[in-house]
């Protein structure tokens, strides 16, 4: 299982928010660059950036920081926020990212979504917000009633890149990662899964890599409230 750190935009500042509420924000760093280039230096494989602008305004708003932290870190970047057209997927593959994640057009556009699985394999990353178990939708500002498995398994036959899965009310907390619906969503759909939300510990680490399925876990907050550095997470990962 490898580590991802987070960068989440806000306004041109990396922020975390707690349980998805815009109301409810941390800002760490005014230099996303400068913190993708840390995180390089830091041995991160891959970086985790979300437009959180553009999650709430439904379109790209921080591409051109965007652009500036995939030059700073390497083809390695995935990205996601506010991405529900092809237009938008495109220009996010033209600035170099390696991975587009797509949530709220998964739900609503799916036929769009399929389509560009097929017309650029394994760059699709599926995410899956959910909220008691139902997909939470527009920055995780509303909720639909669609279950998080269903939601997922509709992609199982389709060349993506991983399902990426957060437990929103525990995003952004430090209290540990639903381990036990990230393992059943794994195990259900046969998918690659990103574990994301609530990570606290280099112990939620070890569990989280000691299923099968898990084959990533994003960590934001704990990496920024120094919990724990990005070496021990990437070594915690691996040892799991």
């Amino acid at each position: 299982m490898i580590v991802i750190p987070a960068i989440d935009l806000l306004g041109d500042k990396v922020v975390r928010l707690h349980q998805g509420s815009y109301d409810d924000v941390t800002v760490y760093d005014d230099d996303p660059v400068a913190r993708a280039r840390h995180f390089k230096e830091q041995g991160a494989e891959r970086l985790h950036v979300v437009d959180l602008d553009g999650a709430r305004a439904g379109q790209c708003v921080q591409r051109d920081v965007i652009a500036a932290i995939v030059a700073a870190f390497g083809s390695d970047v995935q990205v996601g926020g506010g991405v529900r057209s092809r237009e938008a997927f495109e220009s996010y593959i033209a600035c170099g990212a390696s991975r587009v994640v797509l949530g709220t057009a998964a739900l609503r556009e799916t036929e769009l979504v399929l389509k560009l699985c097929s017309d650029h394999p394994h760059r699709v990353i599926v995410a899956v917000d959910a909220k008691n178990g139902l997909v939470a939708t527009d920055g995780w500002t509303s909720v639909s009633e669609t279950r998080a498995t269903d939601l997922a398994r509709a992609f199982k036959d389709v060349p993506i890149s991983a399902i990426l899965y957060t437990d929103v009310a525990r995003d952004g907390t430090r209290s540990g990662p639903n381990v036990v619906l990230t393992a059943a969503l794994a195990k259900e759909t046969g998918l690659s899964v990103i574990a994301s939300g609530g990570i606290a510990s280099l112990d939620d680490l070890h569990e989280l890599a000691s299923h099968d399925g898990i084959d990533a876990a994003i960590v934001g907050r704990a990496l920024y409230d120094a919990v724990f550095t990005l070496p021990e997470a990437i070594a915690a990962a691996k040892a799991g």
